[in-house]
């Protein structure tokens, strides 16, 4: 299965967080900006960097926008780029566009005009915004460290009917399961036996590039 492919709109704080954890996770990644200093920070860890106005339909349809799985529209304070951004990726037909609010109204414009998903940045790091955007099972995304990390993962379909003896998460991913949720309820000291049932969620630690690896095993099969 071909690897998605991702571009950001918007190289600020946010949208820099988006890109480069994706980059660092192996996928394809073309990031936008109008500023050329922004473009040229993030320009050494992603795949591409552009400059380029975003409002600009004909300049969108020239990088070939529409090709891009997942679009994350990341626009900074400029409200209304980031709404006629948000048309323009709809307009040329982007399959997934994943847009940056500033505030409740602005999010909901989004969402009426198009957006698939919006984001709230003062409650949804970039980080773990790019670990959802790989796989959808990623509840949650916690860095303990630059090197640690702790993610929730809801039980994909793979996983499900087997035990954590047969997962063996440990030895084929270098990762430790430290607890399996099952709605309020929380097994902190899993045993090897315990089957993986549809509506358990996975608390594992890991060095963040294993965990990584966890993620795009099961994001695709």
């Amino acid at each position: 299965m071909a690897k998605k492919q991702f571009a950001v709109i918007g190289i600020g704080r946010f949208g820099s967080s988006v890109a480069k954890v994706l980059a660092e996770m192996d996928y394809e990644v073309l990031a936008i900006d109008a500023d050329e200093d922004r473009v040229r920070e993030v320009a050494d860890f992603v795949t591409h960097a552009v400059t380029a106005d975003s409002t600009d339909e004909d300049a969108m349809r020239s990088l070939g926008i529409r090709n891009f799985d997942v679009v994350v529209v990341a626009i900074g304070q400029d409200i209304q780029a980031s709404i006629l951004t948000t048309l323009i990726m709809k307009d040329l037909g982007v399959p997934v566009i994943i847009a940056k609010a500033q505030n409740e109204l602005h999010g909901k414009v989004l969402g009426k005009i198009g957006a698939d998903k919006v984001i709230h940045p003062e409650r949804d790091m970039g980080s773990r915004v790019a670990h959802n955007l790989v796989s959808p099972n990623i509840m949650d995304y916690i860095e303990l460290s630059d090197e640690y990390s702790i993610i929730e993962l809801k039980a994909p379909a793979q996983m499900i009917g087997k035990s954590l003896k047969q997962l063996d998460v440990r030895a084929v991913y270098k990762c430790n399961v430290m607890a399996i949720k099952t709605g309020s309820s929380m097994n902190i000291a899993p045993n090897a036996d315990d089957l993986i049932a549809e509506n358990n969620v996975l608390v594992i630690v890991g060095r963040n590039k294993d965990l990584s690896q966890l993620e795009i095993a099961y994001a695709e099969g």
